[in-house]
């Protein structure tokens, strides 16, 4: 058993609400291909979410308010060294214990993090699922961190180090201009940091940030009142944990200079939190306005981005996306692209140039309204991105919106609130980020 890689949140689903959360259980729109939403807030504050579904396979996770966001200078890197000690030994069962029996009854348990939430995945067969869940428990309430263990997974956490993608650094880096800290922490464990995290910090970062009030579980495939029934007899202790401080976007500029011939830069502005559901999904359908990425497999695609930087570049290659990630207090909202450093500053130059160019047609609107809504239901045909966006929504919001009601919400945007979100990039302070071979790549201040 293995904790996955983690996952970006720039491809977190934008589709989240706002809204406050009822103490009984009440059905929302189905998403496209599964059944009903219910929501349950306990009295202890723990938000439980379920969706009917008639797959063979369950899935349950327990999401904690607890990414690298809420780690301190001198515990950076906590989050990335509580994914690689998933499913270590805990009070009751051995490291071999739970990994044997899991692999007994066909079932796989995983541990993922992002900058504001940590969750723990079981998915098994429905038949298989109480066996499951016992050891879901065991590995999201019960640790230990065994020196021993902790010291065992030391070449594991390098190996991970080593294997960072040029995409994930810049992803790290644009959040670092952006932030600075919170936000801005790194999704991974510092390199003077590695060998750093004890037993004893460990616990304390999991007493203080796994409480129930900052905690959701969610499941697919899994009886409402059994997943209630689970959530309640949870061993977390109530109680908001830390006090958290809201997210403040400075911008700036951070370089990290590598080999090679390609130069990857981000160029973002300060966008729109989830909790304001109208901005946030303008901003979404704006994404898919400028564009992300080819629709067809090997081709270059014909969105803005691509169309800006075509003819001005000739046969170099080139790859850009729109890009829009929306956190609980804040958000970016900009451009990622890569190519050839020998073009990288004529490419980015035209590219930021056309992302704050404003005043979009309905055209533009009406199709990036359709290329989101049709992102949104094909993400609600697989169990994972189910769970990923439900749980998502669930431990920060505390209250589920539907694929299909998310969709229907798309349709209700109109093209003067796209055309706000335009003017407030056009407006906004740039934040760059580059790694790579940056020799071309210009400055914030040579941007604007």
């Amino acid at each position: 058993m293995a904790s996955n890689a983690v996952k970006s949140p720039i491809f977190r689903a934008i589709t989240k609400r706002g809204v406050s959360a009822q103490a009984a259980a009440s059905p929302a729109s189905s998403p496209a291909g599964l059944g009903q939403v219910k929501t349950t807030v306990l009295p202890n504050k723990l938000v439980v979410a379920s969706v009917d579904s008639l797959l063979p396979v369950s899935t349950v996770s327990v999401l904690f308010k607890a990414g690298s966001r809420y780690e301190k200078q001198e515990s950076l890197g906590t989050t990335h060294m509580l994914r690689i000690a998933a499913g270590l030994t805990t009070k009751d069962s051995t490291y071999f214990g739970i990994t044997r029996n899991l692999q007994e009854i066909g079932a796989s348990l995983c541990c993922d993090t992002d900058r504001e939430a940590i969750a723990y995945t079981l998915q098994s067969t429905s038949d298989k699922l109480d066996t499951g869940l016992k050891f879901l428990q065991d590995v999201t309430t019960k640790q230990v961190f065994k020196p021993w263990e902790l010291s065992d997974s030391i070449p594991r956490l390098k190996y991970e180090l080593g294997g960072v993608s040029p995409y994930s650094k810049l992803m790290d880096a644009v959040h670092k201009a952006a932030y600075r800290s919170g936000l801005g922490n790194s999704l991974y464990c510092p390199d003077y940091l590695v060998g750093k995290h004890s037993t004893e910090s460990l616990q304390h970062y999991v007493k203080s940030h796994f409480t129930t009030n900052r905690a959701a579980v969610v499941g697919v495939g899994v009886e409402h009142g059994e997943l209630v029934c689970f959530a309640q007899n949870l061993p977390l202790e109530s109680g908001a944990g830390p006090a958290e401080t809201a997210a403040k976007y400075y911008g700036g500029d951070v370089r990290v200079e590598t080999a090679g011939d390609l130069a990857h830069v981000a160029v973002v502005v300060e966008g729109i939190h989830l909790k304001n559901t109208k901005e946030a999904l303008a901003f979404a359908v704006l994404r898919y306005v400028l564009g992300v990425g080819p629709s067809v497999k090997w081709g270059s695609g014909a969105s803005p981005l691509v169309k800006a930087v075509g003819g001005a570049v000739g046969n170099e290659p080139f790859a850009v996306s729109g890009l829009n990630a929306s956190y609980s207090d804040s958000g970016i909202f900009g451009i990622v692209a890569s190519s050839p450093a020998s073009i990288a500053g004529k490419e980015v130059t035209l590219r930021v140039k056309l992302m704050r160019s404003g005043n979009l047609s309905s055209a533009d609107v009406a199709r990036g309204k359709a290329q989101l809504k049709a992102a949104i239901l094909l993400a609600q045909e697989g169990s994972a991105t189910v769970v990923e966006d439900v749980g998502t929504q669930a431990v920060l919001l505390g209250n589920v919106l539907s694929g299909s009601a998310a969709a229907a919400a798309v349709d209700s945007i109109t093209d003067a609130e796209v055309n706000a979100a335009a003017s407030k990039v056009k407006s906004g302070k740039l934040s760059v980020a580059a790694v790579g071979n940056l020799g071309n790549v210009p400055y914030s201040d040579q941007l604007n």
